[in-house]
């Protein structure tokens, strides 16, 4: 595509990756009104006008790194990378979530493992279900890879055969099929709740307890009913503090028991 003075607002939002053949300084004015965050925007790398140098300028650890790798194979220019783990040869939380075809549901904690990692080896431990995981905020918790999150709030005592009828139905009412959820979250003080566990096992997915400093931080949800249990909600800020996109695809609808809300 030739470059224009609007070409980066056209494709920012069009592809994964971005190839750019100019200047490093030209591209980062052009995409500096688009930039939003590090997981949802798109790789971008800056191809000197000589082909000699393929620089990643955003998404190093999202698929800049490899695209410019990618690009010394099949045109032999050189990779300049900068991220820290790459240049001591360690890997990152980033590329081994990649590698597997997963996703991080905590990203925050990719800033404290990724440091660990330039210190010495942090260990993976590979958890089959069923389990319960309880990570602290050094710990990255890595999912397959799906573009949706379903917040979940059920009634105390649901059964399984409801959970799973009640989240059928609202992923059919979204046009939205089991395998293309990330993850499925509530609120922490639903660990007692089997018959929820055990509805979500029955489509495949997995189920992500958060605590309340988490849920209440998210703005823009409510009104709910949560607010007796010291909530300001559970089902939308449920899917909105994993969403990547943040973006709503069903607002919290009430299904039997359950009140479910998706976001991406």
């Amino acid at each position: 595509m030739a470059y224009s003075s609007g070409v980066f607002a056209e494709v920012w939002d069009r592809f994964d990756g971005i190839v750019a053949l100019m200047s490093a300084g030209i591209a980062v004015r052009g995409i500096a009104p688009l930039l939003r965050n590090k997981w949802v925007d798109p790789a971008l790398i800056v191809v000197t006008p000589d082909l000699k140098y393929a620089v990643p300028i955003v998404g190093g650890h999202h698929g800049a790194n490899g695209l410019a790798r990618r690009l010394q194979e099949a045109l032999g220019v050189v990779p300049v990378l900068s991220t820290a783990t790459e240049c001591l040869g360690r890997p990152s939380v980033e590329g081994i979530a990649d590698s597997l075809g997963h996703d991080i549901v905590n990203r925050d904690s990719t800033r404290m493992v990724n440091a660990a990692e330039l210190d010495g080896r942090v260990p993976t431990y590979h958890v089959r279900g069923p389990a319960i995981v309880v990570a602290g905020p050094a710990v990255s918790v890595l999912l397959p890879k799906g573009e949706y999150v379903v917040g979940v709030g059920c009634r105390r005592g649901v059964g399984a055969d409801e959970v799973e009828q009640a989240l059928r139905a609202a992923l059919t009412t979204a046009g939205i099929t089991p395998d293309e959820v990330f993850a499925y979250a509530t609120t922490v003080q639903k660990r007692e709740e089997p018959g929820l566990a055990s509805g979500i096992a029955r489509l495949g997915g997995s189920l992500v307890l958060l605590d309340d400093d988490t849920l209440n931080r998210i703005p823009g949800c409510g009104p709910s009913k949560a607010g007796l249990i010291g909530l300001a909600g559970v089902a939308e800020p449920a899917a909105l503090a994993l969403a990547r996109r943040q973006e709503w695809c069903m607002r919290k609808t009430v299904f039997g028991r359950l009140t479910i809300a998706i976001a991406r």
